[in-house]
């Protein structure tokens, strides 16, 4: 009797504790199917596989299914495609454990109000997994709110060049999100590439990033890691704003207009490694200071700026309205007309146990030989800051008054105004590192 009873006993522990997986099944569809059927019957577990072909309405997934486009022969061109018919979602996602895989998805609505997107959720949800999809739309690409342990990897994203930047969505979108990790993806042509607003803990990984508005745009979250990214032909790179705790390294920004790096109102955060190129307004958009900025820090302090390249911007660094008690050092800053635009009295030393920047217009000695200047590095003068003040007076530059008083004010440094002062800078170019193995030919084109 107490064996009988031991063995009804272990077989019921066996029961509990098989995996659902072990009773999920394979729901095979074809474009001869109805697609929102399958979806319905299937159960928690279950994988849906799509035939290649196309696939038109707004679906919905209602259980904790995997949705993939089967694999077999197929390339980009014969994929499963789901084709939102002009409106509304692609796909939307209302559970938790839900994984959407190797489809393509196109055509859903460009109602931003309603927030027409390719594949969405907005249900409080948890393991939501999105990779290897291919999305071609007007509205946002894929956008995920208040979810946590989110995957998003190795999708392609594209907007409607035909749009209005302001009228597109943005590629990829996060919002209240948590524990997020974006990898390996491609956006173009929408407003933003990556966009996260009050979203903590998350991390954007190895990206590529052209033709839009911003290419990552940070609002009101924490504690996250932009890391290796490429943004290339926008009007800004990156725009990090309302935030605390970055770590913002290894990144690449290629051929901006307005700014390779906006820093607004940032705290406590670590920029490193970066590779900031060619920032520059295009002369159809000039207006009187609108000038193409390497790194634009506003009322952003506390943070440390090292090991960063800014090579060929209007100007390198524009530091205003408070930006202060940051430390600077290990940078390089190569053929920017104006290296540094420091908005403020107050003094600055940007240097940090001996270590300086490399400044490419520095005229000094290193008689030493120690690798820094043998005299400090002060890149503007109050001549700088009566240009700033007074654009018009740009005109005077090299009149001869302007002259005597540059050297009046290095005769006599008591009259010289506050300002960034680099006490070694650096003879040579800093080494600036990436671990990236993800767009190298993109690298060595910087």
């Amino acid at each position: 009797m107490a064996k009988y009873a031991f063995t009804v006993l272990t077989w019921f522990i066996l029961s509990i504790c098989l995996p659902f997986t072990a009773l999920a099944k394979n729901i095979h569809v074809t474009p001869d199917d109805d697609l929102q059927a399958s979806l319905n019957r299937a159960d928690d577990g279950d994988v849906v596989i799509i035939a290649a072909g196309e696939y038109i309405g707004n679906f919905i997934v209602n259980q904790s299914i995997t949705v993939i486009g089967e694999v077999e022969n197929v390339t980009d061109e014969n994929r499963a495609v789901i084709n939102a018919n002009g409106s509304g979602h692609g796909l939307e996602l209302r559970n938790s454990n839900i994984t959407i895989e190797n489809l393509s998805i196109k055509n859903w609505g460009s109602d931003l109000t309603e927030q027409d997107s390719g594949i969405y959720t907005d249900k409080k949800s948890t393991n939501i997994t999105v990779q290897n999809n291919i999305l071609t739309g007007s509205g946002f690409g894929i956008w995920i709110q208040r979810s946590q342990d989110v995957l998003i990897k190795n999708n392609q994203v594209t907007g409607n060049a035909a749009l209005r930047t302001s009228d597109r969505g943005n590629g990829i979108q996060l919002s209240m999100v948590k524990k997020a990790l974006v990898e390996g993806n491609t956006v173009s042509e929408t407003r933003d590439g990556l966009y996260i607003i009050s979203s903590q803990e998350n991390e954007l990984r190895n990206n590529t990033l052209h033709d839009l508005r911003f290419g990552i745009h940070y609002m009101y979250s924490h504690n996250n890691k932009v890391v290796n990214n490429f943004s290339y032909n926008a009007r800004v790179g990156y725009a990090l704003m309302s935030s605390r705790k970055l770590t913002v390294s290894g990144n690449r920004s290629l051929n901006t207009e307005d700014y390779g790096f906006l820093l607004n109102f940032i705290t406590f955060s670590e920029i490193s490694n970066n590779h900031i190129k060619d920032v520059w307004t295009k002369p159809e958009n000039k207006v009187l200071g609108r000038d193409g900025k390497g790194l634009f820090i506003y009322n952003s302090g506390y943070n440390t700026i090292k090991y960063n390249s800014v090579d060929t911007a209007e100007i390198g660094i524009h530091l205003t309205a408070g930006s202060e008690h940051s430390k600077v050092y290990g940078n390089n800053f190569i053929n920017n007309p104006i290296q540094v635009k420091y908005v403020s009295n107050k003094r600055q030393e940007w240097s940090l146990d001996g270590i300086g920047n490399y400044w490419s217009n520095y005229l000094g000695w290193d008689l030493d030989g120690d690798g820094k200047g043998d005299t400090a590095f002060e890149p503007n003068d109050g001549i700088d800051k009566m240009v700033w003040e007074y654009p018009e007076a740009k005109v005077l530059l090299d009149s001869p008054a302007v002259l005597l008083l540059r050297w009046v004010q290095n005769q006599f440094p008591i009259l010289k105004p506050g300002g960034v002062q680099d006490s070694h800078p650096l003879m040579t170019p800093s080494s600036i590192h990436n671990t990236s193995t993800k767009n190298s030919e993109a690298t060595d084109s910087l």
